[in-house]
């Protein structure tokens, strides 16, 4: 009898079993249903979704193609409801803030309603969310966000080394042991794009405490004098870490406290003076939501770049005029650099300095020549000669040196201008001075020296037509050659330029450069430096990801 009862009731589980698995079987293909359902509409419109400027049909096409492969089966919900790869990317969808990015524009707020639904249609939609917003975070942490792009191509450029796969994305996520770190994984690994993001979280941490206090407007305020803004002063500085120490009481603008704005002014771009002017009052009074607002897109910026910036490289900084030099991760040299002017800015790119030029040509573009040389020319025939730049019939390899004081200048046009090929020669003189680095590029830029070294004190250096003059060119040319172990020190170089002769030295291995646009950055010693907006291009870019 104990036997009947014990093959009765293994029967009868088996039976209950088979009959879950048919329910089990019956709610997936219900969802299969459901899913096919919602492909049918136009989802991301149908779900209320939106990828920024993305063209709707082209995303849903996406998403069609993605389930197409998976033969129309769910991605990352059962009929019990989410797995763990959908926790996965909704804990990562959640948390987009961290990058400067906004987790609502991933549907983070209708999946979570849909979360603890069993009913085939909520899952199903469930999971095109799921897709929806992995892809689209994906392209946007990788890619960075479509609408600085749409809005100015030329502006807002980026450099990418690999074009993000939208299919490929989920195929690589369904495949994943940590979906969360795999998605991570698409985001910029570099220092200065991680460091930064830990920067937001502090400012936002800062923010959420209340900010820091206005420090009122009031005369300028020197080393040693008294004003009763102290009290406030020393509290903007202690929150912003500027201070760490502790005032003594009173009015006085003491020694602590003055260390503290020269910390602060340096952090800013501004002279280290100690003294609390216009400048340094307007800086100290920027609200900490602007600064977060100003991190935001400078994460954005660096979306645009390169993934792999290589171990060793040259960095300029156009906002912040200057240039460092990074070996195996870390910076070894660094100089002041002068940038382009307004109306020839410096673009932002990557290339790869292939070789250096000491004592070089200096080869003046059509532009210069047209608008420049010959107003000259029409004054004075013997301009040329003075500069001692030579001309030339053409830009091809068989023109003919010409006399400049044999051309009627007055009846030459502009556009005729860019027909002839002005050099001038090395020497003291040379616009290049003694050494260029070369990187062929679309822009014609590359870096070189100066005979107006001058201007390297200057606040704000934008004087260039483009190209990046550098402060250092012999310290430089010993870096991107590779120094002792390559057998170049200073001595070699200098030997080089007092030769007087235009010698070219190519690279073994050609030096990756990136040319950056940067008004928050994390410096060497991980303090949050700003720059001044230069080119006034943030007002574009913050209407860009943050106008509705």
């Amino acid at each position: 009898m104990n036997v009947y009862r014990r093959v009765r009731c293994h029967v009868f589980s088996l039976f209950a079993f088979l009959l879950a698995g048919l329910a089990y079987a019956n709610d997936e293909e219900a969802i299969r249903e459901a899913l096919f359902e919602e492909l049918q509409h136009h989802p991301v419109e149908y779900l209320g979704l939106e990828w920024e400027n993305a063209d709707t049909s082209h995303v849903d096409e996406l998403i069609a193609h993605v389930y197409h492969e998976n033969a129309l089966h769910p991605l990352w919900v059962t009929p019990s409801g989410p797995t763990s790869h959908a926790q996965g990317i909704y804990r990562t969808l959640l948390h987009a803030h961290s990058h400067g990015l906004d987790p609502a524009a991933y549907g983070v707020e209708k999946m979570s309603a849909l979360g603890d639904s069993l009913v085939p249609a909520d899952l199903a939609r469930l999971d095109v969310l799921l897709t929806f917003g992995l892809i689209a975070y994906a392209n946007d942490v990788h890619e960075g966000r479509l609408s600085p792009r749409e809005d100015d191509p030329a502006l807002f450029a980026h450099a990418r080394d690999e074009e993000l796969d939208p299919v490929g994305v989920v195929r690589s996520a369904l495949l994943a042991e940590n979906v969360e770190a795999f998605v991570d994984s698409l985001a910029p690994t570099n220092r200065h794009y991680v460091e930064l993001r830990q920067k937001l979280t502090q400012h936002r941490d800062i923010a959420s405490q209340g900010g820091w206090p206005r420090v009122p407007d009031g005369p300028v305020l020197h080393p040693g004098e008294t004003d009763t803004r102290i009290a406030l002063l020393a509290e903007r500085l202690r929150i912003s870490g500027d201070l760490q120490q502790q005032v003594p009481p009173g009015d006085v603008y003491g020694p602590v406290l003055v260390e503290a704005v020269k910390a602060f002014q340096f952090r800013h771009g501004i002279g280290t003076d100690g003294v609390i002017g216009a400048n340094t009052l307007e800086q100290l009074n920027v609200p900490v939501d602007a600064r977060i607002r100003q991190i935001e897109i400078n994460l954005e910026r660096w979306r645009w770049k390169l993934r792999d910036l290589g171990d060793d490289y040259i960095l300029v900084d156009i906002a912040g005029f200057t240039l460092d030099g990074v070996k195996n991760g870390e910076t070894v040299i660094e100089m002041p650099v002068i940038v382009g002017k307004h109306h020839h800015e410096s673009p932002v790119f990557s290339d790869s300095i292939k070789y250096v030029e000491f004592n070089p040509f200096w080869n003046i573009t059509p532009n210069i020549a047209r608008n420049e040389m010959l107003p000259h020319l029409q004054k004075d025939p013997d301009y040329l000669g003075s500069k001692h730049i030579r001309l030339f019939s053409s830009w091809g390899e068989g023109a003919r040196e010409l006399d400049p004081r044999s051309i009627d200048w007055h009846g030459v046009s502009r556009r005729q201008m860019g027909q002839y090929k002005l050099r001038q020669d090395p020497g003291p003189w040379n616009a290049l001075g003694t050494v260029k680095f070369v990187f062929p590029n679309k822009y014609s830029v590359y870096l070189h020296d100066t005979p107006n070294h001058n201007l390297f004190d200057k606040t704000d250096r934008a004087f260039s037509h483009g190209c990046v003059r550098v402060d250092d060119p012999a310290g430089l040319a010993v870096f991107i050659l590779g120094g002792d172990a390559g057998g170049w020190d200073r001595n070699r170089v200098s030997e080089i330029n007092r030769s007087g002769k235009r010698t070219v030295v190519g690279l073994d291995e050609p030096l990756p450069v990136h040319l950056a646009y940067r008004t928050a950055w994390v410096d060497q010693s991980g303090k949050m430096r700003f720059n001044k907006d230069v080119y006034g291009r943030d007002a574009k870019l913050l209407a860009a990801l943050y106008s509705s």
